[in-house]
C-alpha cells in the first residue's frame, strides 16, 4: 500500500517504489511536490481509514497471543478443577484444584521434556530458539485439533441446512432424540433419587449440634425444595440406636460434589425434554398444515408472537413455515456448500507457490493488484469468519459422555463452558498461521523470502527450528482435511459408535426406526397430557366466567377441589365427573382406553356445596384411593387402580 504508481501522458511508467511512512503527512506532501516538479501525473495508494501502524499490530497480538496461552494451560484448568470440586470451602477449593492439575502438568512437561531433549541432541539452542520451540509445540497440537474440527463442520454445516429444509427427516431425527433423552432423562432421576437417599441417611446421622452439620446445610441447599423441607422439618430428636458409621467430612465433600452433579444433570435434562417435545409439537404442525388448501396456519396448541402478531397472522406463517424458509435453507445450503469447497481446495493445495492454485491467495492477489484495500478486508473477513464457524460449530457439537456437554437454552454446566473456552483460546494461533498460509502470506510455508514480515509472524517466529514440522507436518497434514470430509459424509464415525452400542441416528438401521416409532409414541402421550390440562383450564374457565368467582375452581378454593373439571349441560344442571386425587405415569395409560361417560351423574346446582364438601372432608380423612360422589341411583363405586399394573409398559 506504499507504493506510489506514476503514469506519464505519453506512456504508461511506473516509478521505483518508494517506501513512505503512512502516519507522516509531511513525507506524503514532499514527494507529491516532487513528483509535480517533474511534470509526471500521479496515482498514490490513499491510506485507509483503518489502517493501524506495524507497532500497534505488534503489541496487539503479543497480548492476545499469550493471554490466549496463559488462560489456556494455567488459568481455565485450575477454574475448571475448582467448579467441580465439592469442598466447602474457598481454599479447600483451591488446594483441590491445584492437586488435580499436577497430574495433568505432570504430563504435558513430561512429554515436552522428552521433546526438548530430542532437539537439544541435533541442534544448539538458546533462549530464542527455546521460546520457538514451545511456540512451535503449542501451534502442531493446535493445527491437529483445527484440522480435526474443520474436516468435520465444513460438511455437516451445510448437510444440517438441507436436512432442516426437509420437514420428514428433521421430524424424524427429533423424534430419535425423544426416544434417546428419555432413557437419559430416566437414568437422571434415579441418580438424583441415589443421592437424595444417601443424604437422607447422613441427616438422620448428623444432629444440630454436629459440627458438620454447616455442612450438611450446604449440601441441603443444592438438593430440590420439597426434600428440603421435608429434612429441615423432621424431628431432631436422640435416638438411642445411633448408626454405626457417622458421616466424616471427606464423605460430606464427595457427597457434596455428587450432588451437584445429580441435580445439574436433572435440571438439564428436564429442559431438554421440553424442548424437543416442543420441536416435535412445531415440525409436526407443519408437517399437518403444509397440505392446507386456505392457506392458513393452524397450531394444535396457541403460539405467543409478541409484538410481531399483528403483522404475523396465520396467512403470513404459513407461507413464511410451509413455502419460503424452506427454498431459503435450500439456497443457504448452496452458498454454504461453494465456501466449502473453496476452503477445501485452498488447504490442500496452499503449498503450491506457482501457479497460484489457492483460491484464497487469488483472491486477495487481485485486491493487491488493484491497491482495493476495502475489497482485501471483507474478504479477510469473509474467510476467517467462515473458518471459525466450521471449527467452532465443531466444538459446539462434540459430547464426552457427560463430561463435556454444550447443552441449549442455558443448561451448559461450568465445567462444560470452561472445557469450550480453553478449546477456543487453544484454536486461536493456529487458526490466524493458518488464514496466511491460504493466502500466501507466509513466507517460509511458500520460500518466497521476498514477502514482508507480518505482524502475526514477528512475534511467533517460524518453525524452521524443527524441520520435520516446518517442513512436514504443517505444510501437508492441512491434506489430510479431504479424507475427513469423506469420513464425515458418508457417516463413518456415527457408523463406528453405532457398532460399539452408542445409538446413533442411521436411516437405513432398524434400530434407529424402533428409536423413531418410539420417540413418536412418547410425543403423543405428552401431547395428550398437555391438551388434557388445557382442557381443564378452559373448562374452569368457562365456569369462573358463567357462576363467578364464589364457587369451587376459583382462584380463593381449595387446591384439590380447583383441579376437578366442572361443567354445565343445557338444562342447567351440573356435570361433575369423577374426582381423582393422585394422577401419575401409570394411571395416565387408563386415559387411552375407553372413555367414561359421566353424562348420568348430575345433580341440581343446590346440592353442589354439600357434594364437595363430603369429597373434601373424605379426602383429608382418608389416605387410601379416592371415590367418585354417587350422583344416582347407579351404586358404582370408583377406585384407583392397584399400583405397578402398568409397569411391563
Amino acid at each position: 500500500m506504499s507504493n506510489i504508481s506514476t503514469t506519464s501522458q505519453a506512456n504508461v511508467t511506473t516509478t521505483p517504489s518508494l517506501s513512505v511512512q503512512e502516519d507522516s503527512k509531511t513525507t506524503l506532501s514532499q514527494i507529491k511536490n516532487e513528483v509535480e516538479d517533474t511534470g509526471i501525473t500521479t496515482s498514490i495508494c490513499q491510506v485507509p481509514w483503518s489502517h493501524v501502524p506495524d507497532a500497534v499490530l505488534v503489541n496487539f497480538w503479543k497480548v492476545v497471543y499469550w493471554s490466549s496461552q496463559i488462560l489456556t494451560w494455567l488459568i481455565l484448568p485450575i477454574m475448571q478443577s475448582y467448579s467441580n470440586a465439592g469442598n466447602f470451602s474457598v481454599s479447600g477449593k483451591i488446594r483441590s484444584a491445584l492437586l488435580e492439575n499436577a497430574i495433568f502438568y505432570g504430563s504435558y512437561l513430561t512429554i515436552f521434556g522428552v521433546f526438548l531433549i530430542y532437539v537439544a541432541s541435533t541442534m544448539d539452542i538458546d533462549a530464542g530458539k527455546l521460546q520457538v520451540i514451545g511456540v512451535t509445540a503449542s501451534n502442531t497440537w493446535g493445527l491437529f485439533l483445527l484440522v480435526l474440527l474443520l474436516g468435520y463442520g465444513l460438511v455437516d454445516i451445510p448437510r444440517r441446512q438441507w436436512h432442516d429444509s426437509k420437514r420428514g427427516h428433521k421430524l424424524s431425527e427429533v423424534y430419535f432424540k425423544v426416544a434417546k433423552l428419555s432413557t437419559e432423562k430416566s437414568e437422571a432421576e434415579e441418580g438424583l433419587e441415589d443421592v437424595l437417599e444417601d443424604i437422607k441417611k447422613a441427616a438422620e446421622s448428623i444432629r444440630y449440634n454436629n459440627p458438620l452439620h454447616k455442612h450438611l446445610d450446604t449440601i441441603l441447599e443444592k438438593c430440590p425444595n420439597n426434600f428440603q423441607k421435608r429434612i429441615r422439618n423432621r424431628d431432631d430428636y436422640q435416638d438411642y440406636n445411633e448408626p454405626s458409621e457417622m458421616p466424616t467430612e471427606k464423605m460430606l465433600v464427595r457427597l457434596h460434589k455428587t450432588v451437584i452433579q445429580a441435580t445439574r444433570n436433572h435440571h438439564r435434562t428436564q429442559c431438554q425434554w421440553n424442548s424437543l417435545i416442543e420441536s416435535a409439537y412445531e415440525l409436526d404442525d407443519i408437517a399437518s398444515n403444509e397440505g392446507s388448501t386456505d392457506h392458513r396456519f393452524r397450531w394444535t396448541f396457541k403460539q405467543e408472537h409478541g409484538i410481531f402478531g399483528i403483522c404475523y397472522n396465520n396467512v403470513a406463517e404459513w407461507y413464511w413455515l410451509c413455502v419460503i424458509k424452506p427454498w431459503l435453507l435450500r439456497l443457504l445450503v448452496v452458498i454454504l456448500s461453494v465456501f466449502s469447497f473453496t476452503v477445501v481446495w485452498s488447504e490442500v493445495t496452499f503449498f503450491v507457490r506457482s501457479p497460484v492454485l489457492s483460491l484464497f491467495a487469488v483472491f486477495i492477489n487481485l485486491a493487491k493488484a488493484n491497491y482495493d484495500y476495502l475489497y482485501i478486508e471483507i474478504t479477510s473477513f469473509l474467510i476467517i469468519t467462515y473458518l471459525c464457524v466450521c471449527a467452532y460449530y465443531t466444538v459446539f457439537k462434540i459430547r464426552i459422555f457427560n463430561y463435556y456437554y454444550i447443552a441449549g437454552h442455558h443448561q451448559t454446566d461450568e465445567n462444560s463452558l470452561l472445557f469450550s473456552g480453553m478449546l477456543l483460546c487453544r484454536l486461536t494461533p493456529p487458526l490466524c498461521l493458518n488464514f496466511l498460509g491460504l493466502i500466501h502470506l507466509d513466507s517460509h510455508v511458500i520460500n518466497a523470502k521476498h514477502l514482508p514480515e507480518t505482524a502475526y509472524t514477528a512475534i511467533m517466529g517460524h518453525m524452521d527450528v524443527i524441520p520435520f514440522i516446518a517442513r512436514g507436518f504443517n505444510i501437508y497434514f492441512p491434506i489430510a482435511i479431504i479424507l475427513l470430509c469423506i469420513a464425515t459424509y458418508f457417516h463413518l464415525g456415527s457408523r463406528c459408535l453405532h457398532c460399539l452400542g452408542f445409538q446413533q441416528f442411521i436411516g437405513d438401521d432398524d434400530m434407529t426406526t424402533d428409536l423413531i416409532n418410539e420417540g413418536k409414541e412418547l410425543v403423543r402421550r405428552e401431547s395428550q397430557k398437555r391438551q388434557r390440562l388445557e382442557d381443564g383450564a378452559s373448562r374452569r374457565k368457562r365456569w369462573n366466567e358463567r357462576f363467578g368467582d364464589g364457587i369451587p375452581g376459583s382462584k380463593d378454593s381449595d387446591s384439590d377441589e380447583s383441579s376437578v373439571p366442572k361443567y354445565s349441560n343445557r338444562n342447567g344442571k351440573i356435570s361433575l365427573p369423577m374426582i381423582q386425587e393422585h394422577t401419575s405415569d401409570t394411571t395416565e395409560l387408563l386415559s387411552d382406553m375407553e372413555p367414561i361417560d359421566y353424562s348420568d351423574h348430575t345433580v341440581q346446582i343446590d346440592t353442589l356445596d354439600r357434594t364437595l364438601e363430603t369429597q373434601k372432608s373424605s379426602s383429608y380423612q382418608s389416605s387410601g384411593p379416592a371415590r367418585g360422589s354417587k350422583f344416582s341411583t347407579n351404586k358404582t363405586d370408583f377406585k384407583k387402580p392397584p399400583r405397578g399394573i402398568f409397569d411391563d409398559v
